[in-house]
């Protein structure tokens, strides 16, 4: 008899054997936010993660898809027990990824020059808001703290002037997570081609940063000089921001390019000559922002996506978290996924990005924290004490 595919998946957690990175062993020290995205993005694409979890810690609550895809092994990494666990697993592993304030690994004994020592060619992934470094490196803080200080929060502001968070998105997993998987693969590379390990220093304040090269260049020519909420891409232009629907819904309009912006008059029934001449002229704008407003008010947002859906006018609807899974495009693409299985997942993204040759595919359902302890250890060599 076959066996029931559930109870398979719930029991074990095939290795990964599909994707560009299959192959590759992870160490992921467990932690919170932008560490366990990386650890994802990196299983998602073939690696076998293991992931220490820390005694009586569940993040399922909040973490669950985050920790999808790899097996869990929990360790009381102040003992000498946890210790000598962690430090085979960096003897057999390719990368080390940790999310520890500087200094904590070391004072764990597991810091980048005992771990590079037991394995040179191991990749050590340091994921941190402000880096090892700098007069800020022991501080706390979270996403809303590194995008203040970056310069980019000033940027998202609400009708009051005040500054409003992006979620977490833009810190702890753009600038963070995603630019310490690319450190990662990248140092490996390195590491397979010399035998040369080394430490991948990726601070959420550095890769927000990054992430406003266009800006600075924008600000550098005087494309971004005037106050907050009237420039170009903050919401200042009329064509390059949200309205409100008869039905207390949200347009997004993005028609930056000249034909995009005919196209959104004519689907306003607004066009003429004078506004399409107009469209970079920041005396219009306010104008334009009032007649937009008005035209949008008329009609509800099913309307108006029937209205633009054929005019290629960079025009969409904003769609709720709920609302975006069922969206043709996305369901067409996969880019919302359910788990293996075929339950269906709460938002479960699919893997990213696409791979022709190598596919690779969201992981398990995460793991009850140690559900595979007695086997990591076994695989070690090592057997339980307690």
């Amino acid at each position: 008899m076959a066996p029931d595919p559930d109870t398979v998946s719930a029991q074990a957690v095939p290795r990964p054997g599909h994707g560009p990175l299959a192959g590759l062993k992870v160490v992921e020290i467990g932690g919170i936010g932008p560490g366990p995205f990386a650890a994802m993005l990196l299983a998602d694409l073939g690696a076998d993660v293991v992931r220490v979890d820390r005694p009586q810690e569940d993040l399922r609550g909040t973490h669950a898809v985050l920790l999808r895809g790899r097996r869990s092994v929990v360790l009381d990494l102040k003992s000498a027990d946890g210790l000598r666990a962690v430090m085979e697993l960096v003897g057999r592993s390719d990368v080390l990824v940790e999310g520890f304030r500087p200094g904590v690994a070391e004072r764990l004994g597991f810091g980048p020059d005992e771990a590079l020592r037991r394995n040179p060619r191991l990749v050590y992934g340091r994921m941190t808001g402000w880096g090892q470094s700098g007069p800020y490196a022991a501080l706390a803080g979270h996403d809303i703290t590194y995008l203040a200080v970056s310069g980019v929060l000033d940027a998202f502001a609400g009708d009051d002037g005040r500054p409003v968070p992006p979620l977490n998105l833009l810190g702890d997993f753009g600038g963070g997570g995603a630019m310490l998987a690319l450190g990662v693969v990248s140092a490996v590379l390195h590491a397979r081609s010399t035998g040369e390990g080394q430490v991948v220093d990726a601070a959420i304040v550095d890769g927000v940063a990054s992430m406003t090269a266009m800006h600075q260049s924008m600000l550098a020519s005087g494309l971004w000089s005037a106050p907050r909420g009237e420039n170009l891409l903050d919401g200042g232009a009329p064509f390059y921001r949200c309205y409100r629907t008869r039905d207390d819904r949200w347009v997004a309009v993005g028609a930056l390019e000249p034909a995009f912006y005919a196209r959104l008059l004519e689907g306003l029934d607004l066009w003429s000559p004078e506004r399409v001449a107009g469209q970079l002229d920041p005396q219009w704008w306010p104008r334009m922002h009032r007649e937009l407003e008005m035209r949008f008010g008329l009609r509800t947002l099913a309307e108006w996506t029937r209205v633009f859906a054929g005019l290629d006018a960079c025009v969409a609807p904003v769609l709720t978290m709920e609302e975006a899974r069922t969206d043709a495009h996305l369901r067409a693409r996969g880019t919302y996924a359910d788990e293996p299985g075929g339950r269906p997942a709460a938002h479960q993204p699919g893997a990213v990005p696409r791979f022709s040759a190598t596919p690779g595919r969201p992981g398990e359902p995460a793991r009850e924290p140690g559900a595979d302890t007695d086997e990591v250890l076994d695989e070690l060599g090592l057997w339980r004490t307690d």
